[in-house]
């Protein structure tokens, strides 16, 4: 059997890892795509990391954790939400079920009669891209909401410093700096 999961993976933190190890245990003769969304996003504040740069934290932190039959593929948005899941399928080797806890995906999935099911969250409050990626903005105690392999890449791209940056450049120039 061949599952799905859709994500973003901004970046990939200890909640996916989580996730995945413990589908791949649940199905160790099966094997695991992961779907890196939003791939043409990068250098944002939602999307602050290539889609190169996220397959390369997951391959990473599988391979340091050990978990293997996993297969992340880069996948563009399309922006038309009833033909996404075709085009999920023209893009991806086959998959026989989604993981997901996003009541759209599983509304798409469902609608073209895919099985879904719902793994459950890890400490749903810590574990976000969104706080990860707060954390790494402010740099404080980043490094404990990512597998050890993502933190040394992460520390490899300067990725607080990158966020500073596209923060700054969101906020634009303050009136205080203006002529």
């Amino acid at each position: 059997m061949t599952g799905l999961i859709v994500g973003r993976f901004q970046p990939f933190h200890r909640g996916h890892l989580s996730v995945v190890s413990d589908l791949r245990r649940a199905q160790p003769e099966g094997s695991l795509i992961l779907a890196v969304g939003s791939a043409q996003e990068s250098f944002t504040a939602e999307n602050p990391f290539t889609a190169g740069e996220r397959v390369e934290m997951i391959q990473r932190a599988l391979a340091e954790g050990r978990v293997n039959g996993c297969l992340p593929v880069p996948v563009a948005d399309i922006h038309r939400h009833a033909q996404w899941v075709a085009y999920l399928r023209g893009l991806l080797p086959a998959f026989d079920v989604v993981y997901t806890n996003n009541p759209l995906t599983r509304l798409l999935f469902e609608r073209e009669r895919i099985r879904v099911e719902s793994p459950p969250f890890v400490d749903r409050k810590r574990f976000q891209g969104e706080v990860v990626r707060r954390r790494l903005l402010e740099n404080r105690g980043w490094e404990e909401l990512v597998p050890p392999a993502v933190a040394r890449f992460l520390v490899e791209l300067g990725a607080p410093e990158r966020l500073r940056r596209i923060a700054e450049r969101v906020k634009g120039p303050s009136a205080e700096s203006a002529p």
